[in-house]
């Protein structure tokens, strides 16, 4: 195994690790059983295991390929569609991840504020995306483009941990979800395409 290998190697067994286990129980020692290779060899790649998992949560940020939303807003029901059914795959996909992540926010607030900063950088483009679709005449009420991208964002992030524990609050499907969602979104934006809402499920 090559040197790049290797690292990349532990850098996922790292990830997967602490998703599945948190900070303690992603020990060293897992973490180099999981990659193929001894503690010595880890402590050759990485100084600490602190070290490790924070290389992994960046790179893992870095390597996450997102959908983009258009600079210049054009059809504002089929590009907030397809970008919101992309933003809940990696939000499901990655539930384990989030869930650790936040739950060690008290103790590694660092790590915390690394696997989330992703979040960021989407919401602030999210936020522009609305204000040019504001600026251009795509809307008609009066909202603020910051406080509704937080409100869509948030609607999907609830959604994608919420399935799980508690899926008699989801009585639809994803793709069906994700319609719903954005049929309200729109119309609370005053979105001059707004598309006619899905079939009604019964609660």
């Amino acid at each position: 195994m090559v040197a790049v290998d290797v690292r990349e190697a532990l850098l996922r067994a790292a990830l997967n690790l602490f998703a599945e286990l948190g900070s303690r129980g992603a020990t060293t020692r897992r973490i180099a059983q999981e990659a193929g290779v001894n503690e010595v060899t880890l402590f050759r790649h990485f100084p600490t295991k602190k070290a490790l998992i924070h290389a992994a949560l960046h790179t893992f940020v870095e390597q996450t390929p997102y959908l983009r939303l258009p600079d210049v807003p054009g059809n504002l029901a089929a590009e907030l569609t397809a970008w919101a059914r992309d933003h809940h795959k990696h939000l499901y996909k990655l539930r384990a991840l989030i869930r650790t992540s936040m739950g060690e926010f008290e103790e590694h607030p660092d790590q915390c504020k690394q696997a989330m900063c992703v979040s960021i950088s989407i919401n602030n483009e999210l936020t522009d995306y609305l204000t040019e679709a504001q600026r251009r005449g795509l809307t008609t009420a009066v909202f603020v483009p910051r406080a509704a991208a937080s409100m869509l964002m948030g609607t999907l992030f609830a959604d994608a941990m919420g399935r799980d524990p508690m899926p008699e609050r989801y009585p639809y499907s994803m793709r069906d979800g994700i319609d719903h969602y954005i049929h309200l979104f729109l119309r609370a934006i005053g979105a001059s395409d707004a598309s006619a809402p899905p079939q009604r499920v019964n609660s």
